[in-house]
C-alpha cells in the first residue's frame, strides 16, 4: 500500500513537472491577436519582434521550432518581447499591417514598425537582427525625446 502511494506521488509529481515545463516553454513567444497587438506593440521603450503566419503555410511549417527557440534565447533581454500572429484568425490585423505573405517578421518599437526582416531563418541571425535593430530605435526614440524638450 505505501508503495502504491509513493509510486503515484512520484507519477503526479513528474506529469506536473511535465505539464510546468510545456508552460514555461509557451511563455516565450506571446500570441498576438486583434484585442492585444496594439496594446503590447506600443508598451513604452519595448521591442517587439513578430512572426506572421498562416497554419496552412508550407515555410510557416517548415520553420519548425525556430521562432520558439528564438524566444528561449530573448528570455533575458527585458526590453525584447518575440510575438506572433495567426494571419488565419487575425486578417484585419495583418492587412493593416501590410501582410502580403508568409512568413513575414516584423519588429516594432513604441507602437511603430520599425524594420522588415529578410535575412536567413537561424536563431543566431534572427537574434543579431533583432539586437542590433531594437538598440537603433531605442537611440533614435532617444533623440527625438530629447529634441522634445
Amino acid at each position: 500500500m505505501k508503495l502504491y502511494f509513493h509510486r503515484s506521488l512520484i507519477l503526479v509529481s513528474l506529469l506536473l513537472l511535465v505539464v510546468f515545463n510545456l508552460l514555461v516553454a509557451e511563455a516565450e513567444v506571446i500570441t498576438l491577436t486583434e484585442e492585444t497587438f496594439n496594446d503590447k506593440v506600443k508598451e513604452k521603450d519595448t521591442a517587439w519582434f513578430v512572426r506572421f503566419c498562416v497554419p496552412w503555410c508550407k515555410h510557416c511549417k517548415n520553420l519548425g521550432s525556430l521562432w520558439e527557440d528564438l524566444g528561449k534565447e530573448m528570455e533575458r533581454e527585458d526590453e525584447i518581447e518575440v510575438g506572433q500572429v495567426d494571419c488565419g484568425t487575425s486578417k484585419p490585423l495583418c492587412s493593416k499591417v501590410d501582410i502580403h505573405s508568409y512568413p513575414t517578421f516584423k519588429l516594432f518599437y513604441n507602437g511603430e514598425e520599425v524594420s522588415k526582416y529578410q535575412g536567413p531563418r537561424d536563431v543566431e541571425s534572427l537574434k543579431t537582427f533583432v539586437l542590433e535593430e531594437a538598440e537603433k530605435a531605442a537611440m533614435n526614440a532617444q533623440l527625438e525625446n530629447e529634441k522634445e524638450l
